[in-house]
């Protein structure tokens, strides 16, 4: 996936349950992002009948997403990064530290004037690369990016299976206008209510 440019850059903090079942909390505002480059890993296998190549089957394996971002606030930072604040609200980096994974939200617009919507379901950021330059007499402060691996999650949706990315583009075909709305609300939790009850009615 090449670069984006993207806005509305939300994330969502993971507590799991003792069969590391996935729950969100209210997102919350990351950053202004700039931009965001995901590149996603496959895991293929292929399976042979009569001598010959019948299926390829590829899987989603694990991902990195890069942010490039104005600021990342010490709360944020805490909480992606496991960085620590202290009494005086100074932010500590330890090399003991590892963040939890996290939900990401975000969109980005398209040609028309659309947005594509999207939610990560499960990253895991690391340490946000800043760079300083002297220009002169003065300090200028580079755009932090953060990179993190993006991750399968492990709360099955209502297929059985485990998604690692929801994407929705207004405007489409049976995109309601609520879904939209409510996207930053809480994390996506997919649907298959309807779908399951058309084609029950369609085998009728």
């Amino acid at each position: 996936m090449a670069t984006i440019g993207l806005d509305k850059l939300f994330y969502s903090k993971i507590t799991e349950d003792e069969d590391g079942n996935e729950t969100y909390a209210t997102p919350a505002s990351l950053a202004k992002a700039m931009t965001a480059e995901l590149s996603v890993e496959l895991a293929e296998a292929t399976l042979y009948a009569d001598d010959g190549a019948a299926e390829v089957v590829k899987e989603f394996q694990s991902g990195t997403l890069t942010l490039g971002v104005d600021d990342i606030g010490a709360a944020a930072a805490s909480d992606l990064t496991g960085a620590v604040i202290d009494q005086n609200g100074v932010i500590i980096s330890a090399s003991e530290d590892g963040g939890a994974p996290v939900a990401i939200g975000f969109r980005a617009k398209k040609a028309n004037g659309k947005y594509r919507y999207f939610w990560l379901y499960k990253v895991k950021f690391g340490i946000p690369a800043t760079n300083l330059t002297t220009k002169g007499e003065s300090i200028e402060f580079s755009t932090p990016t953060i990179e993190g691996t993006v991750l399968r999650r492990n709360k099955v949706d209502g297929q059985g299976k485990h998604p690692w990315k929801a994407e929705v583009t207004e405007g489409d075909a049976g995109v309601s206008a609520s879904t939209i709305t409510n996207w930053y609300q809480e994390v996506y939790e997919p649907s298959y209510a309807a779908a399951a009850a058309a084609s029950l009615d369609g085998e009728g």
